[in-house]
């Protein structure tokens, strides 16, 4: 198949710019468009967009309308996800080949998903896109979970301009605002087409049985982590039937260091740091740059105190810091369990009487609460509409090809149901009140094909059909409260440059890692106070400090 000359021009970008055509960049700095990464220079971007405005060269397949599609092509799309097997591999191929009708019909194009499974994701991922051997068009990407800025800087994802967005994605460059396109951007250039018309949060918290809460005199449930503790503590005491209260393992301390950070202060962490999310600074001053873990020792050592008070109550299985060996959202889900920890999609699951959540069914008043870190402080933060995004891979033979496949996926009525829900009457019905209900013989196993496309990177609240399992009164309450309560988060178009610190960086997370793991689970020698100062004594001599001093100037340059 001949390349376009767009696809040809693009590697001529990369090779100048020092990324070759089958290995990333190494990073580029926040602001320099001249060493490293796939920053083109001006003239050469704009060039490739007059031949796009242009449309009418033959050579580089362009007709008038901008839109050619004489030659069928195959647009690959990845995902992150297991791949699926048995069954549900057939079901998906019957749903994406009744799918790659409409596609033939409409783009001569068809669409094939490639899956990068759950383990050890985000190195797989990385090294997946990072080939730039032209295997895959569209990519599923995030900038708070899936390196997103890193990837733009290395030259893996192509940018997008504006005359290329209208006129191979229409509909989605016009459904995106300005203000959202902005926040795709890094030097001027956008590399996102963002999830930015899809309701979902994604702050986490503790889900728990309301039912349990009220027996311990919690009539309004959990608001607080001093409500988490007695609750745990009635739990603990008054339902032996359990497996535990919480059969949690020691992957959670990312999120519970972080949820007790969020209710007791005012911090706002930068999402592309890494997971351990270290650096920030608060709602009333997002741009002054500190770090909890070492600014606010006391927080600290009333967390390290609590989570040992935790241990010693019983909340969790004495092998909490094994790998893991048990599922403890099955578990809660059979009523085996009294609590789970995730975010806020998890909880519309878990508190809804489908047929996954059989702990209904065998107890009637049975009920489930959900306290959300921040609840207590009002600090919550909404996420970055970059959380889900889709991407074209720079060496991409077919990008206007993809573009036009994605703007279908994303705003064609017919095409979005099939890639999201199936095919009716297989995966889903529509019930009298207009809801997506389970056919006859719906097998969750091959049939929901919700969780084995995973294309969480375009979905529309336009097209979206609303679940009749879930429990709606209660989920549509939550989200009426978040929407009193959120303020947007500040570092949308913070891209950080690494390129002095990035050793750093890894170094501190780990070393928070090692040590919080430990405190958020109390199983650490000697004093809360001691762990604390020992974690903070070993974060110093790792140079976090040059870390914070080092962001602070980036983020003054940007937004001061």
């Amino acid at each position: 198949m001949k390349k376009r000359v767009l696809a040809t021009l693009l590697c001529f970008i990369m090779i100048v710019g020092g990324a070759g055509c089958k290995k990333p960049a190494p990073k580029d700095t926040a602001h320099n468009t001249n060493d490293g990464g796939f920053v083109a220079s001006e003239d050469i971007l704009n060039s490739s967009e007059t031949i796009i405005s242009q449309g009418n060269d033959e050579e580089a397949g362009f007709d008038t309308s901008g839109r050619d599609t004489s030659e069928h092509v195959v647009i690959n799309y990845l995902t992150i996800g297991d791949k699926p097997t048995g069954k549900a591999s057939e079901r998906l191929r019957e749903t994406i080949a009744e799918l790659n009708e409409i596609l033939g019909d409409e783009l001569n194009a068809e669409l094939s998903i490639k899956f990068v499974g759950w383990d050890n994701y985000l190195e797989k991922y990385n090294e997946e896109i990072g080939l730039m051997d032209g295997s895959v068009d569209l990519i599923g990407a995030s900038t708070d979970w899936l390196d997103g800025w890193a990837n733009v800087k290395k030259g893996v994802f192509l940018p997008l301009s504006d005359v290329m967005l209208r006129t191979y994605a229409p509909k989605t460059y016009e459904s995106v605002s300005p203000e959202h396109w902005e926040m795709c951007k890094y030097n001027d250039q956008i590399y996102f087409m963002p999830e930015d018309n899809y309701t979902q949060w994604t702050n986490h918290g503790f889900i728990y049985r309301m039912d349990f809460a009220k027996e311990a005199g919690l009539k309004k449930g959990v608001k607080s982590w001093d409500d988490m503790t007695t609750y745990f503590e009635y739990v603990r005491e008054n339902h032996p039937e359990l497996n535990c209260p919480w059969d949690a393992n020691s992957t959670m301390y990312i999120n519970m260091a972080e949820g007790w950070i969020t209710s007791h202060s005012e911090f706002v962490p930068i999402d592309s740091l890494g997971n351990e999310k270290l650096w920030g600074g608060t709602r009333e001053d997002p741009y002054t740059i500190y770090v909890p873990a070492m600014d606010d020792t006391d927080m600290l050592v009333a967390y390290a105190e609590l989570m040992k008070k935790w241990d010693r109550m019983g909340v969790w299985t004495s092998h909490v810091m094994d790998e893991p060996k048990s599922d403890n959202r099955l578990e809660y889900r059979r009523g085996l369990v009294a609590a789970e920890q995730h975010h806020t999609q998890t909880f519309a699951n878990l508190c809804s009487k489908n047929e996954e959540n059989v702990l209904y069914k065998d107890n009637p008043n049975a009920e489930t609460g959900f306290f959300y870190f921040g609840e207590e402080n009002d600090n919550l933060v909404s996420g970055t509409i970059t959380h889900g995004a889709m991407a074209i891979s720079a060496a991409s033979e077919n990008p206007e090809r993809a573009l036009m496949v994605y703007d279908m996926l994303r705003n064609n009525e017919t095409c979005y149901r099939l890639i999201c829900y199936g095919i009716e009457g297989i995966s889903y019905i529509i019930n009298e009140e207009g809801l997506r209900a389970k056919p006859e013989g719906y097998d969750p196993k091959s049939d929901n094909i919700y969780d084995i496309t995973d294309f969480w990177w375009g979905r529309n609240d336009n097209l979206e059909i609303r679940d009749a399992d879930t429990n709606w009164d209660v989920v549509d309450e939550l989200y009426t409260a978040y929407d009193k309560k959120k303020y947007d988060y500040p570092y949308g178009q913070f891209v950080p440059d690494e390129t002095e610190i990035e050793a750093k960086i890894e170094k501190c997370n780990k070393i928070y890692e090692t040590y919080m793991k430990q405190i958020s689970f109390g199983k650490y020698n000697g004093t809360a106070e001691s762990i604390v100062e020992e974690m903070q004594k070993e974060l110093a001599l790792e140079g976090i400090d040059d870390v914070t001093a080092a962001l602070q100037e980036q983020i003054d340059a940007l937004y001061r």
